[in-house]
């Protein structure tokens, strides 16, 4: 048993020597509180501090919900912000990555937590990064509830973080969208990305480190921006827009177009027996992909398959709702290209294939 007077008594190192600050820790729980609160939504009072965050689903207006859950992180995007000493985009990325992948089930995004892990705690770079996340939570309509900061010297390098983050939405019973009933005939919807979202990041530093780009510069395919600032542009929000069209009955699947691209992503929506043939010519693509395949050298099959090449969201629609579904994803704010069809698949052919690639600046 421990006496009093042998644990006041060591001399030894105490925790904040070995590089593990619990203060900084609980400075930093003070500061986001209001941030989490001010994502407050019926369900969650977003309050900080236990050992687990609530959720009511009935508060929440669900009858026989079914739950849909997802994480992700934002890649080496995250050595950018460090870099550049910009962090106040990151946690958008962080967000977006996951209520994305929540939308295309169908699923209202519901609450969100976080994992903040550095060599060093931060607390200043680590409150502008909870506070893209607080402000991407409120315009997904979702709680920040909880999450967990880590100080891990020896792993980290100084200076250095990383995010993961973790969002559960819901569905009522029968109304998850599947992709069970596209069928050949179908229409393509793209809808425009800010450009490279949170994917292919290590071959985007590499470039940059090749060419002997410094961040600081204006961006070689946007003079108005540093490279820094058009680089680290967040990955964008779907949501309110797919929910919209989703709960209008106007779409059978979506298809949310991150690592992989278009070719990887759209078939895990697509049932067999089709296929889906898109033409790249169809939209307009960010500069952002030209430069990289031309100034970087990139082949095009690790443009389309690194990179989502301008579209962030793939729906899928009947013909006869697809009018419908343009209408309502442009009126909340999306960018909306018709990019391709579903056709029926041939015996051999591949899922998805792309036409008029010399568009996104490959050939």
């Amino acid at each position: 048993m421990w006496r009093e007077d042998a644990i006041s008594s060591g001399n030894g190192p105490t925790y904040k020597d070995s590089g593990v600050d619990i203060e900084a820790g609980n400075v930093l729980v003070e500061a986001i509180k209001p941030l989490a609160q001010a994502t407050a939504r019926p369900g969650a009072d977003a309050a900080l501090g236990g050992f687990g965050g609530f959720f009511d689903l009935k508060a929440a207006g669900y009858k026989d919900p079914l739950l849909v859950a997802a994480n992700d992180g934002v890649g080496t995007k995250v050595k950018l912000a460090i870099e550049s000493g910009r962090h106040d985009t990151i946690g958008t990325d962080l967000v977006a990555m996951c209520v994305n992948d929540l939308v295309v089930q169908g699923a209202e995004p519901l609450f969100f937590l976080d994992y903040y892990a550095a060599a060093k705690l931060e607390v200043e770079a680590a409150r502008t990064v909870v506070t893209g996340i607080a402000a991407a939570c409120r315009e997904s309509n979702c709680a920040l509830i909880g999450g967990e900061t880590a100080e891990m010297p020896g792993l980290y390098a100084p200076g250095d973080y990383d995010l993961a983050g973790f969002a559960v939405g819901a569905v009522e019973r029968g109304a998850a969208l599947t992709g069970e009933t596209v069928a050949a005939g179908d229409i393509l919807l793209g809808l425009a990305s800010n450009g490279l979202h949170s994917n292919g990041f290590s071959l985007v530093r590499k470039i940059v480190a090749d060419l002997g780009l410094n961040l600081a510069d204006a961006a070689p395919f946007d003079a108005t921006r540093s490279l820094a600032t058009a680089l680290l542009t967040p990955t964008r929000l779907y949501v309110a827009s797919c929910l919209a069209a989703h709960r209008a009955g106007s779409l059978k699947a979506l298809a949310h177009i991150t690592g992989g691209g278009l070719v990887e992503n759209l078939p895990r929506v697509l049932p067999d027996g089709v296929a889906a043939k898109i033409d790249a010519r169809s939209w307009p693509s960010p500069a952002v992909f030209d430069w990289l395949a031309r100034s970087g050298g990139v082949p095009t099959a690790d443009m389309v398959r690194t990179f989502n090449c301008g579209i962030g969201m793939v729906a899928v629609c009947g013909p006869e709702t697809a009018d419908q579904a343009t209408r309502i994803l442009s009126d909340k704010g999306e960018t909306v290209h018709r990019i391709g069809r579903i056709v029926a698949r041939e015996a051999g052919a591949p899922v998805v294939t792309i036409e008029g690639l010399e568009s996104l600046g490959v050939e």
